[in-house]
């Protein structure tokens, strides 16, 4: 499991160099039988990237010689909100000069 959000660490945001997890747009990860279910949200339901993240998602782990298939789950509930960003994402926002 903890290969799998390294590997998460690598996806970008596409419009900030930060990755989903710091961003806490990564709710949760799961894996069975060669199987990595990756449960995601988007900053916002009209999101133009959510297409290009979810690609970027798959190809990463697809990458990985222990994973067979990656099922995203999109979840709504909660919210995101600027609540979830890592303390190192904050970091890095500041470092580009964004206030979250």
């Amino acid at each position: 499991m903890a290969a799998t959000w390294e590997a998460l660490q690598e996806v970008l945001d596409p419009e900030i160099p930060i990755s989903l997890p710091e961003l806490g747009l990564i709710y949760g990860v799961g894996f069975d039988a060669g199987a990595v279910t990756v449960r995601l949200t988007f900053t916002a339901t009209a999101c133009p990237c959510m297409e290009f993240i979810k690609e970027d998602i798959t190809d990463r782990l697809e990458s990985e010689q222990w994973i067979d298939r990656v099922q995203l789950v999109e979840v709504w509930d909660p919210p995101w909100t600027s609540d979830r960003i890592t303390p190192e994402g904050r970091a890095k926002l500041r470092q580009l000069g964004v206030s979250a």
